[in-house]
């Protein structure tokens, strides 16, 4: 049977339109190379939405549809319960990170029997941050392991900053960090230190405020909280 030229031109759109459907991966992060060159993928994987695959770029999680012509940016969320798919794939990123994040980028304050662990990013000048600090030990008394990251978010070359680093250079840092919170006097100082390591880490994630806590699932509570309000999102008696 012989077909005309509009079924064959229609029956190839269809053939194409398949293929591209069916495209992986590897497929459209090739196609997202070529069309958007400064896109910094950091992996492409199917989403919970058929046709729909998900694209992890920095800390942000953003779609693109299977021919990776069309890009989406916005949170998938289920009707029936109400959850939000994207931001819980967010927070599974963000808690294999920190999690592995190195300790000795850390000012650890530790209970004798750890329960749950908080990493907090702290600024040393941010009244929130000495008002949470006076929590700590209401939280560590209760096996609430404390990992600071100090994090001057205002940036390099600020007296937070130096101030961090002479945190970080004193021979004892919990008692410095706490002098420090407290507006006393310490003695300025240097040596190799993670302060900017922290900074920048603190920009990647996406952090503008402090103190930013962040839970071992990977929820992030912004500004301060009181310790029993802590204690109860950890499932812990306060």
């Amino acid at each position: 049977m012989k077909l005309n030229f509009l079924t064959a031109i229609t029956l190839l759109q269809l053939l194409l339109l398949s293929q591209a459907a069916q495209a992986g991966p590897k497929e459209i992060r090739q196609q997202l190379k070529q069309s958007m060159p400064g896109l910094e993928i950091k992996s492409i994987r199917k989403s919970p939405v058929k046709g729909l695959y998900e694209i992890e770029v920095g800390m942000q999680i953003v779609y693109v549809t299977g021919d990776g012509k069309h890009l989406v940016v916005g949170k998938i969320i289920k009707v029936d319960n109400k959850e939000n798919l994207t931001e819980k794939r967010q927070q599974t990123l963000l808690a294999s990170m920190v999690n592995a994040l190195p300790e000795d980028l850390m000012i650890i304050i530790e209970p004798k029997k750890v329960k749950r662990t908080l990493t907090i990013f702290t600024d040393v000048d941010c009244p929130y941050c000495a008002k949470l600090h006076e929590e700590v030990p209401e939280l560590v008394k209760a096996g609430v392991r404390i990992r600071y990251l100090l994090y001057p978010r205002n940036g390099p070359a600020t007296p937070t900053f130096r101030k961090s680093v002479a945190v970080w250079c004193s021979k004892d840092r919990v008692k410095a960090i706490g002098m420090a919170k407290r507006g006393e006097k310490l003695e300025y100082k240097e040596c190799d230190n993670p302060v900017m390591k922290n900074y920048s880490l603190g920009r990647h994630i996406g952090i503008t405020g402090t103190p930013t806590i962040i839970l071992e699932d990977g929820s992030m509570l912004g500004g301060y909280m009181p310790a029993k309000q802590i204690l109860k999102r950890l499932g812990l008696p306060g």
